[in-house]
């Protein structure tokens, strides 16, 4: 397995590990719960150097819109948008955060699973437009999150730049202990935050913001229950090959009023998927896990599966998102059933996301 340069400093943290997108990752570093909460409520801190950087230059903004789902060209220099890949047939690549620099140079942030396959469409796609550089940047950057209502207070004092005027979803350059850095006001918990890109050694950086009061560092447990209470998909769960963006509720990232894209003929023929994504809400403390199968009330046929579930954290009842059949005539506040290791769970469909932060 791969291992960010942070490695040493989580063992020293006493962090427990495990695999992800090939990936020896901190998956904790006391309690799940603990950490999922400091988040909540002050600041927790995230090795995410597992994601993949892509710099696109040259004749960028044309190549995106034709290469992306997305009209990437709108974007004004120093934002950044949530979009995807997708193939011929509308499957879904990777999710992305795409982050424009200046007029030609967009930076493009994928999962770390999906690396190869996202460098290698994008490469794929260069036919037509001569004067465009696709360069996978992963093993220059180190990528670490602060997360939590406490962030800007606390990251404000470290930086040379004023973040109460760094919008959500834009990027900026900054001085950060000596080093020169990009602050991107994005995350991936359903907190405000900053996604802070690194380049060379990151560790006097970790240390930096680690030492300030009110900060935790976290692993990806709490990282994934934050993100199912925000209700945010999570490729090889909610997302994949065979799914459209329309079965995880996402078509209004896809802008057909682009003259051509990749995939674009096959997802208008695509908008009305056999299954969807829904949010489901139970009583009690168990929770129905990913893979569990869901039933209409006392019916004997699964219409669907759990893609993610928790007990959650935050709101103390068992949530889960599930690709559910389209014409099961569900609706917000219909009831359902999880299967929890062979017994009947209710569930009644909800509004997404779990969980909001206050404005």
């Amino acid at each position: 397995m791969l291992n960010t340069l942070l490695k040493p400093e989580h063992d020293k943290l006493g962090a427990s590990f495990t695999e992800f997108g090939g990936w020896e990752m901190p998956v904790r570093y006391g309690s799940d719960i603990d950490e999922h909460h400091s988040v909540r409520n002050s600041c927790g801190l995230f090795d995410i150097s597992h994601m993949a950087e892509i710099r696109v230059t040259g004749q960028a903004e044309e190549f995106l819109d034709y290469a992306l789902i997305s009209k990437l060209s709108e974007i004004e220099n120093g934002r950044a948008k949530y979009t995807m890949i997708c193939d011929d047939q509308g499957g879904i690549i990777d999710d992305l955060i795409v982050y424009r620099l200046d007029d030609d140079e967009f930076m493009i942030v994928a999962n770390a699973g999906n690396q190869h396959q996202v460098v290698e469409a994008l490469k794929n796609r260069l036919e037509n437009f001569p004067d465009t550089r696709v360069a996978d940047e992963s093993g220059r950057w180190s990528l670490i999150a602060m997360q939590g209502p406490k962030t800007k207070e606390i990251l404000g004092t470290l930086v040379d730049v004023d973040l109460t005027v760094l919008k959500y979803y834009s990027i900026a350059s900054a001085v950060l202990d000596g080093k020169d850095v990009f602050l991107a006001r994005t995350g991936y918990t359903g907190e405000d935050g900053f996604e802070i890109f690194v380049e060379g050694d990151p560790s006097g950086v970790w240390q930096l913001l680690l030492s300030q009061e009110g900060v935790s560092p976290c692993g990806l447990a709490c990282r994934d229950t934050l993100r199912l209470e925000a209700g945010m998909p999570l490729y090889g769960h909610e997302l994949n090959k065979d799914l459209t963006p329309f079965a995880a509720n996402l078509g209004k990232v896809i802008r057909f009023d682009k003259p051509s894209f990749v995939g674009k003929e096959a997802l208008e023929q695509r908008k009305s998927p056999k299954q969807k994504l829904f949010g489901l809400q139970g009583d009690g403390r168990r929770a129905a896990r990913a893979d569990y199968e869901i039933f209409l009330p006392g019916g004997t046929d699964s219409i669907g599966m759990v893609t993610s579930g928790v007990l959650s954290p935050t709101l103390q009842v068992p949530i889960a998102l599930a690709l559910l059949n389209a014409d099961a005539g569900l609706e917000i506040g219909s009831e359902v059933e999880a299967d929890v290791r062979g017994t009947r769970i209710f569930y009644k469909v909800v509004e997404l996301p779990f969980y909001k932060r206050g404005r």
